[in-house]
């Protein structure tokens, strides 16, 4: 039905086309076989009122001039003309009279004539038919043959009369009619010659012309298992054989191309879908995702990439509602990221449970997609389905050495359950590209962590100190704040180990760090100095603070029985406390000072506090 419509449609834009060049052949035939006949009869009529002329003027100059009626006759039945008459000028009337028998009177026509001396051709219908009068004057001259001045006394130049003619346009118009009739039938055997060779030769190529046109545009759509009639030969054979191999190509490259995206996402299209459009999206959700790698393996912390995520969630993706969850390493504790966009806030989506016991939050447990817009109910610690605000949810685990590391739950409303879940598969390709760097940076973390503890006592090391004092000092000065240095000395510990052994060393040491991570706070910086010496920088506190934090130490030292093999052991401990910047704007000058306030508790006895002062630096001689 499409083919006969557009073949039919074609034939007509032929013809339409043959009668518009028949219609301008006709025209054109027309104008010049009209203006042909025109001039020609304008040339006839010259020609006759010039013997007519002639005529007359040598009728007078021999005396014969009464003969005239028969002499305008003759002419006008030599040269085929229906009339031939004369009217005279006034320069003639004057000398002759009025005119003669025959002489018909003068009309507007030939009076215009006499008194312009121009001629004159009107063309007017009668009963024979189209006729084409021609009124031409003839003027006195002296020096033409035979002379008119010898027989008429006017000046030279004046018109003597005019002479009118009618010769009939009706055969000259016949003969253009039938030419005209040869030439339409000569151009319709051409035309229709040409429409059976167009439709022998070019017609199949205006049909594969028109399937190319519905190919494409069904292959726009996504569907390329359009194949083309191929013609038995000619040029439109190869062609049509060609769109069919170039859909073939397309369909299988976009088949293969879209199961390898859909490998890559771990979503199946459905097949009903726009595939080229579909996989144009998953393509592009494939570049951006991957951006957004390169942008976060650049970012320098844990905090800053779930951040960046927690944009895309609300920029990208355009959904408001949704938290993530890091799962402690060592603890089956889990911390709110972000809710709803803002970063360390209480969740509110899910029951606080899961904080303090991370295996009680589904997804974290299995390590699957909990869909609970598509199974209601599915998760006992989400709270949106204990009413019926129709709040559904979706949890992805992001995959970390096996486990969940990570879990970020989509909370959807009855209108934008289906759109979610639609976008889980986008979501899905972010979280992977994710969870590699996250693991990079926790195991970064917990490299950088081993080497900046000691491994015996688990507090910090010396590197560690060394390596974050300028973040110390810095936040301390921003603040405003003060910092008290704490430094701890084992009194007698070189005893400790010649008496009991290096073991025994050890628990000792072991015993005093669990008293100050007992007794100090988990803000404050806990640091093995070197041997028996520790560190403790007790953040935003005073000397004062830190003079009783640091008696607190002592006494909880001193009280401490340490367990050794065949009977317990008790030691004392020794401190010096400084204070930065209030004794030092210097945190290294800082550190010392505290040490010198060491020294002094030393050389006072041991098992004492001694906070620094100025005297004490000169006593010692520093």
């Amino acid at each position: 039905m499409l083919k006969s419509n557009n073949r039919a449609r074609t034939t007509l834009v032929f013809a339409g086309l043959v009668f518009i060049l028949l219609a301008a052949i006709v025209a054109t035939a027309l104008y010049s076989f009209r203006e042909f006949s025109l001039l020609g009869a304008k040339e006839r009529a010259r020609m006759a009122a010039e013997i007519v002329r002639v005529s007359l003027t040598e009728a007078m100059a021999n005396g014969t001039i009464d003969k005239r009626a028969q002499l305008l006759g003759r002419v006008a039945h030599g040269a085929g003309l229906r009339e031939v008459r004369v009217v005279r000028g006034r320069g003639v009337v004057r000398q002759f009279g009025e005119g003669m028998e025959g002489e018909g009177g003068r009309d507007e026509i030939d009076q215009a004539v006499l008194a312009r001396g121009l001629p004159e051709y009107v063309i007017a219908d009668d009963r024979e038919g189209p006729m084409l009068r021609a009124t031409i004057p003839y003027v006195a001259e002296r020096g033409s043959q035979p002379a008119c001045l010898q027989c008429h006394q006017v000046a030279e130049g004046e018109v003597l009369g005019a002479v009118t003619i009618r010769i009939s346009l009706a055969e000259t118009r016949d003969l253009a009619l039938k030419w005209v009739f040869v030439l339409v039938g000569i151009a319709g055997f051409f035309a229709i010659a040409a429409l059976y060779f167009m439709r022998r030769q070019y017609q199949p190529m205006a049909e594969v012309a028109l399937n190319v046109e519905t190919a494409v545009i069904r292959a726009t759509g996504g569907d390329f298992g359009m194949r083309l009639p191929v013609p038995s030969d000619g040029a439109a054979r190869d062609i049509a054989a060609g769109v069919n191999r170039l859909m073939e190509t397309l369909g299988m490259g976009i088949n293969v191309i879209n199961a390898k995206v859909e490998q890559l996402m771990a979503y199946d299209l459905p097949r009903s879908s726009n595939m080229l459009l579909s996989t144009l999206e998953m393509v592009e959700g494939l570049v951006d995702a991957s951006r957004f790698k390169q942008a976060i393996e650049e970012d320098e912390t844990k905090q800053q990439i779930y951040e960046r995520l927690a944009r895309v969630i609300r920029d990208v993706f355009d959904i408001n509602q949704f938290s993530i969850y890091e799962v402690a390493n060592s603890k089956n504790h889990m911390r709110a990221v972000a809710v709803d966009g803002v970063t360390d806030a209480e969740p509110h989506w899910c029951d606080q449970e899961i904080l303090v016991r991370a295996n009680a939050c589904r997804a974290r447990r299995t390590g699957h997609t909990v869909d609970g817009i598509l199974e209601p109910l599915v998760c006992s610690m989400f709270k949106g389905d204990a009413d019926d605000s129709g709040i559904r949810h979706v949890c992805l685990p992001m995959l970390q050495s096996g486990n969940a590391g990570c879990v970020v739950q989509l909370v959807a409303t009855p209108d934008t359950a289906q759109l979610v879940r639609a976008l889980v598969p986008f979501l899905r390709v972010y979280l992977r590209e994710t969870a590699p760097v996250l693991e990079a940076k926790r195991l970064m973390d917990s490299l950088r962590e081993s080497s900046l503890q000691d491994a015996m006592t688990g507090l910090y090391n010396r590197r560690f100190i060394e390596a974050y004092v300028e973040t110390l000092q810095a936040s301390v000065i921003r603040k405003g704040t003060h910092l008290a240095v704490l430094m701890f000395d084992v009194d007698h510990f070189k005893a400790v180990n010649d008496t009991y052994g290096h073991d025994a060393g050890d628990k000792v040491l072991v015993a005093v760090a669990g008293v100050l991570k007992e007794t100090l706070r988990k803000s404050d910086i806990l640091v093995r100095y070197g041997g028996e010496e520790f560190l403790a920088f007790l953040v935003d506190s005073t000397v004062d603070g830190g003079m009783i934090a640091a008696e607190k130490v002592r006494a909880a030292v001193e009280a401490r029985k340490i367990a050794l093999p065949g009977g317990t052991l008790q030691k004392t401990i020794s401190i010096g406390v400084a204070d930065f910047p209030g004794d030092s704007g210097d945190f290294w000058e800082a550190v010392k000072f505290a040490d010198t306030a060491l020294y002094t508790a030393k050389e006072r006895g041991r098992n004492r506090v001694v906070r620094f002062t100025p005297d004490l630096w000169q006593a010692n001689g520093k």
